[in-house]
């Protein structure tokens, strides 16, 4: 990932946030850059009888409310959740864990992803080092408290295109499935692709996690800071956020994103 006038990021709970974050022009951070340098971000006080998955966790500074992301970092074998406090897709950026529900039991390793929902219990083992980025939604109503794995295969189907106004070349085709939905509707998961195309800068209404799985794009925020994303990488788009895009080839991501009713 090529990063021109790249800003440093922080992180903490959102009860926690300073409120120096706000005078900051939103924009598009890097996770996994932020993954692996272990001096960006704040930890998470733990709770008594917090399981590790819980609090090995540092957080990115972003505005205080529903929405946390940042990276998991587990150096126990294994571990127990009892109660899954919000909806939240996991990306395992490093390593292979293991999560297992009842009967039931889901691999996941470096590439892959899956929505773990808020009430959701489960165990948890892994062997070597792993690292999980995590984008988390504070706030949706619990469901069946299933985990549901991001389909690796999935059946696209044509979705929207960007707002013609703002396309600085011809409509691209787009295609969508979603995998998960928050039961209030506001936080949603699944699988996108788009031929190429370039997009004047937007304000962004909502927070996006993306994990590009082919292809490249290139942001530029308000402030002129400019960045490639290549095949591999996972970032976040602020919610707030004026941010262009342009594509040069074809794109398909898995992604994350909150968006207020």
């Amino acid at each position: 990932m090529k990063v021109e006038q790249a800003r440093p990021s922080g992180g903490m709970s959102e009860l926690q946030q300073p409120a120096a974050t706000s005078n900051r022009p939103r924009s598009f951070i890097d996770l996994k850059a932020f993954a692996s340098d272990a001096s960006q971000g704040i930890t998470s006080p733990a709770s008594p009888g917090d399981d590790h998955f819980q609090s090995s966790r540092r957080f990115v500074d972003l505005l205080p409310g529903p929405v946390t992301a940042g990276v998991i970092t587990l150096e126990a074998d294994s571990g127990a959740v009892s109660f899954q406090p919000a909806d939240e897709l996991v990306v395992i950026a490093e390593g292979t864990i293991v999560l297992e529900q009842a009967e039931r039991a889901l691999t996941l390793s470096a590439g892959s992803s899956a929505v773990i929902p808020q009430g959701a219990n489960f165990a948890w083992s892994k062997q070597g080092p792993v690292s999980i980025i995590f984008m988390r939604y504070q706030g949706a109503q619990s469901s069946d408290g299933a985990i549901v794995p991001i389909d690796a295969s999935p059946q696209l189907q044509p979705s929207g295109a960007p707002l013609a106004e703002l396309l600085l070349t011809p409509t691209p085709q787009c295609r969508n499935q979603t995998d998960y939905r928050s039961p209030d509707g506001k936080f949603t998961c699944g699988t996108w692709d788009s031929t190429p195309y370039h997009r004047a800068p937007m304000l962004y209404p909502h927070y996006e996690l993306m994990h590009l799985l082919e292809g490249s794009v290139t942001f530029v925020d308000e402030t002129g800071r400019e960045a490639t994303f290549s095949r591999d990488d996972i970032f976040l788009v602020e919610q707030g956020a004026q941010c262009s895009w342009e594509s040069r080839e074809h794109v398909a991501k898995v992604y994350a994103f909150y968006r207020p009713a």
